[in-house]
């Protein structure tokens, strides 16, 4: 993967910010957006996605019975199917565990058209040793084209192992403007992160949690 520096974006931030200018500059083949619960990771994220050129937004409803719609896709087009199956093979011999969430994920991420592709909660409804397999897979991948992933997994986000094509949009829980921290201890906002991040078995015991601001439906 190659750091894509000729791209970049400005605009103004949506609620809960606001609307303060916002510019994402020298934007990585891998960006993580972190947060806390309510910090605004998914409004920026489909801001993000209705700003940058053909990007296209992963949304959880790829869940939706039992990814039903990826699979629909597959079947309609047979040059998708096999690179699927082959993505799928090699994340198995990984340690992977095929499921209705993995094969909806990576029919999303196979899909040609988008330029950009924005990806809510890669980790939904994937156990540790799949979001271990996926993570080498993403950093591997040969298309180059941008990613941002929305997560609180400590095993998608490897602060251990971030590399210079990968870049962390941090959105604080004050919601002041989001952020770029560099992946190393003692950086500004640096366990901020941290702090949001969790194994996948810490993060099942708040599967469903939502994050409620009194007044607002």
């Amino acid at each position: 993967m190659k750091p894509t520096p000729e791209l970049k974006v400005s605009f103004d931030l949506p609620w809960p910010w606001g609307g303060e200018q916002f510019e994402l500059t020298d934007i990585r083949s891998l960006n993580y957006i972190v947060g806390p619960l309510g910090s605004g990771k998914t409004r920026l994220a489909l801001r993000l996605a209705e700003i940058m050129p053909n990007a296209a937004f992963l949304g959880l409803d790829r869940l939706a019975e039992g990814g039903m719609a990826a699979r629909a896709r597959t079947d309609a087009d047979p040059a998708l199917k096999s690179r699927v199956d082959q993505i799928l093979s090699w994340l198995v011999d990984e340690g992977a565990c095929v499921s209705d969430a993995l094969v909806a994920l990576i029919v999303g991420l196979e899909t040609e058209g988008p330029a950009t592709l924005i990806v809510d909660m890669a980790e939904q409804g994937l156990d540790h040793a799949t979001q271990e397999a996926l993570s080498a897979h993403l950093r591997q991948r040969a298309d180059g084209r941008p990613i941002f992933l929305l997560t609180r997994s400590s095993v998608i986000l490897d602060l251990s192992a971030v590399g210079s094509d990968e870049a962390i949009i941090l959105c604080p829980a004050n919601h002041s403007p989001p952020t770029r921290v560099a992946p190393y201890p003692g950086a500004p906002g640096y366990e901020a992160v941290a702090t949001c991040l969790a194994l996948p078995e810490v993060r099942a015991r708040t599967e469903g949690v939502i994050a409620w601001r009194p007044g607002v439906a």
